[in-house]
Parts: structure tokens; sequence; C-alpha cells
């Protein structure tokens, strides 16, 4: 993979570029599920290509091929330069990119236990034995649980004279099940939605997450959704699960941030953002506890946006986002940086292939723990909702007006738990409702979430980020509003 990396770099470079870079990438992917105590779906996928990125005459190409022969590989060198020329004639300025240093590096990610060296049979042994105990519970009409297992190695150089290689493996796992009574069906997810739980790590994962010690639970309390109450509306404090708040997270605060959806590069794929420049540094984004930070460190955690170098070549790096409450960072590219006045990337481009260009992408956009427990969050509101499991979402084309469902919600009186409720939804702007933050809790119940499925761009890539939260109360949310 470096040998190839160079020669394509080498074709690049030939043809009179200013600038060039590469990635050799090879990855596979293996997902696997269940559904009522059949195996349901297997696959394997394999991929390896490269994608060359040039500028010529002031303005970018790209081109890929996974034709690895030394003609495929010039015949790509050669269309990115074409396409770079061709660009130069519709340019309003030359591209202009901050200084990034060179890096000769090997990192690869921590993994105990390489999921492929698990058998399939295994895999699905185990994904059986949850759909089984969850269709224990006769009130259960449909379980069931998904595994995926993802490696991928990918080298990068550029004109600069950076080398990077880069090897990563990811594991998610999960389950849900539905209970459909009178006309109506009712869900849980376990132990977040959307295909569950995942983090760079290896087969390890389905050990830590109790995945089947929580079966029980979760089919109970679908079939009990039944005859909960109806979510009542009206303005509440509101408290939030961690997965939950770390989808909020997502959607209010990681897409706003995107500094191309600022700069209006990026508008067709879910529209731009309310985050003008104007607002930086003077934005009030939350109240005073709320710190958010951009950290695709490996201290921060095995996020999906964790890694040490970002697809430009620049290193890993922790940006502080929100700063007791106030807007301080977005997240930039090479080309991007200096138009909010930063001498330097803070490290956020990235591709979901070696077919696509990279874009600014979410790596690990986190709430920091706060210093409640979890019975002060509760327990400091004399009445309050308390919702888990996200069911829904929606969010204007600013990232501005948001309103989301959830599977799950109890009444809390006094920091107790008093009846169950169904159907819950709640609704809000952005920065009101950050800045309603009345409590987070600490760290020993802070979760790095992992969230693999995040869209963007045109031709659409799929990318996988990471959202740290601890449970955490909003004062005066207005909740129920979907059903009134």
């Amino acid at each position: 993979m470096r040998s190839l990396a160079a020669e394509a770099l080498d074709c690049a470079l030939r043809a009179g570029v200013s600038y060039a870079d590469v990635r050799v990438a090879e990855g596979r992917e293996q997902p696997l599920t269940t559904k009522n105590g059949q195996p349901g779906h297997l696959s394997m996928t394999e991929s390896i290509g490269l994608g060359i990125r040039v500028i010529a005459d002031g303005a970018w190409g790209f081109a890929a091929t996974d034709n690895l022969t030394k003609a495929g590989i010039e015949a790509a060198a050669e269309r990115a330069v074409e396409i770079a020329r061709a660009s130069a004639l519709a340019k309003v300025g030359d591209v202009a990119l901050a200084p990034v240093d060179k890096y000769e590096a090997t990192w690869v990610a921590p993994c105990l236990i390489d999921p492929f060296s698990v058998s399939v049979e295994e895999q699905f042994g185990r994904l059986l034995a949850i759909d089984q105990e969850l269709r224990h519970n006769p009130g259960v009409t449909l379980a069931q649980t998904s595994a995926t297992f993802t490696n991928w190695r990918q080298v990068f150089a550029s004109s600069i004279g950076s080398v990077i290689d880069q090897t990563r493996t990811v594991t998610g796992a999960g389950y849900e099940v539905h209970s459909f009574q009178d006309g109506e069906i009712q869900k849980r997810s376990f132990p977040c939605a959307y295909g569950g739980q995942h983090q760079q790590k290896g087969y390890e994962l389905l050990d830590e997450l109790q995945l089947l010690e929580n079966a029980p639970r979760i089919a109970e309390e679908a079939v009990a959704l039944h005859s909960a109450d109806q979510c009542p509306e009206g303005v509440f404090d509101l408290i939030l699960e961690s997965s939950q708040l770390a989808l909020q997270i997502h959607e209010s605060i990681g897409h706003p941030i995107e500094l191309d959806r600022v700069l209006g590069t990026e508008a067709n794929y879910a529209g731009m953002s309310f985050l003008t420049l104007d607002q930086l540094n003077r934005l009030q984004y939350g109240s005073a506890i709320v710190n958010v930070v951009c950290d695709a460190r490996q201290e921060h955690g095995p996020g999906l946006g964790t890694f040490a170098f970002d697809d430009e070549g620049v290193m890993a790096q922790g940006v502080d986002i929100i700063k007791d409450g106030v807007f301080r960072a977005y997240m930039t590219s090479r080309e991007t940086a200096p138009a909010v006045g930063e001498k330097q990337s803070n490290g956020t481009m990235r591709a979901d292939s070696w077919a696509h260009l990279p874009l600014i992408r979410m790596t690990n956009v986190s709430l920091l723990p706060g210093e409640k427990t979890v019975e002060q969050v509760f327990g400091e509101a004399s009445h309050a909702i308390y919702m888990e499991t996200n069911k829904s979402w929606s969010i204007d084309d600013k990232r501005y007006n948001f309103q989301f469902g959830t599977e799950i919600a109890w009444e809390i009186k006094d920091g107790r738990r008093v009846r169950m409720l169904k159907n819950p939804t709640y609704s809000g702007i952005s920065t009101e409702f950050w800045n309603s933050c009345a409590a987070i809790a600490g760290p020993e119940h802070w979760t790095l979430w992992g969230t693999p499925n995040c869209g963007k761009g045109q031709p659409e890539q799929v990318m996988g980020t990471g959202h740290g939260a601890s449970p955490s109360r909003f004062s005066g949310v207005r909740i129920g509003s979907a059903y009134e």
C-alpha cells in the first residue's frame, strides 16, 4: 500500500501540480443479523483502491480508482489534474492551504480480540441466544439483533513528504424488540437506537455491553408501554439519558459547527448552519456549565471519530467548541481555517472511502461531564420528565428548530420514577435548549456513544462519529407537542 501511494503521488507530481496527496485504503465489513430466532442477514464486503487529490492552476481536482496497475494509477492521476485545470476556468480565487507539518507515522487502534478471528457460528450463536431471551416474554411480537465488524487500513502520502499508515477496527452490536397490541406498536432498543453501540474496539465490546443480561428488562418495557399513560403535553424540566443526549449533540451542535456548512460549500445535503461567522467567540450557546469539545485523540476514548491523523495529514486534536457556554470554535480544514482567523486546521477532514473526497466531518463531539451525581440530576427537580432512547428526530436546514421523540419516558417527582410514559416528544430551539441546561452528571456516568450512519455530501458519504455525554437536566422544555 505504501508503494502504491508513492507511485500515485509521483504520477501526480510529474504533471506539474502545486500540491498532491494520495489515500490508499483497504477495508472489509461484516454485518450479521437475526430475526425471531432465525439468522437474518450475513455478508462480507471488501474494498481496496486509491484516491488522488491535486491542486493545479489554483483549483482542486480529484480522481479515484480500484485499478491498481501502473496504467490505472497513471490514468487516475491524469484525470485528477485534468479536473483541476478545468475547475480553474471557473474559480473565484486560488485555493490556499494552511500549513501542516510533515509526518511519518504508523498508528493501530487498540483491539483486544480481532472480530474476524471469531467464527461466524460463534457470532450467530451469541446473537441467537439474545434473540431467544427477548422472545421469552409472550408479549413480544418481533425481536431483532445485529452486529457489525469493520477493519480499515489507510496509507496517506502527500507532496510535503508525509507518509501516514493507520489501521482501525470498529465493532457495533445491539437489538430491538417490538410489541404489537390493539393496533399499536411499541419498541425498545438496547443499548441505544439505530443498531446499538459502536466503538473503535474489537469483539470484546460484545462482552462489555451486557447484551444478554439486559434482554429481559428491555422486552418487559416494550410490552409494558402499551399500558403506560400518554406523555403529557406542557412545559417541564427534561432529563435525557446519555444516548439520547448524544444525538441531541450530533444534530444541534455537531452539524452546525461544520465550517463548510457555514461557508455554503455544503448546503444541498441537510442544509447549512445558523452559526454565522459573526457568532464566533460571542454567542452564548449554552449555560455556563456547558462545555463541548471536538476531540479525535485516543485519550478521549474509543470513539468512531478517534484517529491519529485526519485525511489531510493533520494530527488529531482536542478543541474547545463551547467553553463555559460560549461558542469558541468551528471544525475546520486546511482550506477553511483562514476564514476564521486560524493559522492551522484543527484536523477534521475525513472521507468514508478511497473513492470520495475528504470533507469536514465530526470527530468525537462530546459534552464534558459535570459535577452532579445522578441522584442530584434527578432529585433537584421536584417534577420532571425523563426520556430514554431515540425514536424519531427532525431539525430544520439551519440546525436551529428541532423535535425529538424517544421510545420511553418516566414522570419524575422528587427524584423518584412515579409512572411510565409512552410516545414522549420534546422540541425547542438549539441555543435556547442548551442555555436551559441546569445539571450534568459526572464522569462515572459518561459514555462515548458511536453514531455509525451520519450522512453528508453529494455523492453521499456515510461516516461514523462519536459523542460523549452524561445524563443531564434541562429546565422549561416544551414536551409532548407532537401529540397535542
